[in-house]
């Protein structure tokens, strides 16, 4: 393109993205910033779409998080959101509820039989570690499948 959007055109284009998917502020500024007049007038949008709330990190981090919450744990949603420029105080918010359940259903799915050797063990463990799961969630859950 030869020049910068209008304010109408950027706000466009704001939409469509939006229309899309939900996005954080952070890469929805860092998708338009090519397009706008200058860092002001973006600014000016983005405050304006979240005034109307059609622009949300609270939304955008509950929906990525329970996107994520199949495949990862709190650790690995936590370094998402962030990576993704959300606020901190709205990562900390999505808490670890049900880690510990979400930790056995991957492990379910991943594994069919119980671990035989501590081999094993430490197999799913550290399969567990990369998902972002915490070392008690996991010493927890496999300790209670030694039990079973």
């Amino acid at each position: 393109m030869d020049g910068p959007d209008t304010p109408a055109a950027l706000k466009a284009r704001a939409l469509r993205h939006l229309a899309r998917r939900e996005h954080s502020r952070a890469e929805l500024a860092r998708k338009l910033a090519l397009h706008a007049e200058s860092p002001a007038a973006l600014e000016q949008l983005l405050d304006a779409l979240a005034a109307k709330k059609q622009l949300s990190d609270e939304r955008y981090a509950e929906l990525r998080a329970h996107q994520l919450s199949r495949k990862y744990g709190a650790a690995r949603i936590r370094f998402d959101l962030k990576s993704m420029g959300v606020a901190q105080e709205i990562v900390e918010r999505v808490g670890r509820e049900g880690e510990l359940e979400r930790a056995r259903a991957i492990l379910a799915r991943k594994y069919r039989t119980p671990a035989g050797s501590r081999e094993e063990r430490a197999r799913r463990m550290r399969f567990l570690q990369g998902r972002g799961f915490s070392h008690d969630t996991i010493r927890k859950l496999l300790s209670s499948d030694d039990a079973d």
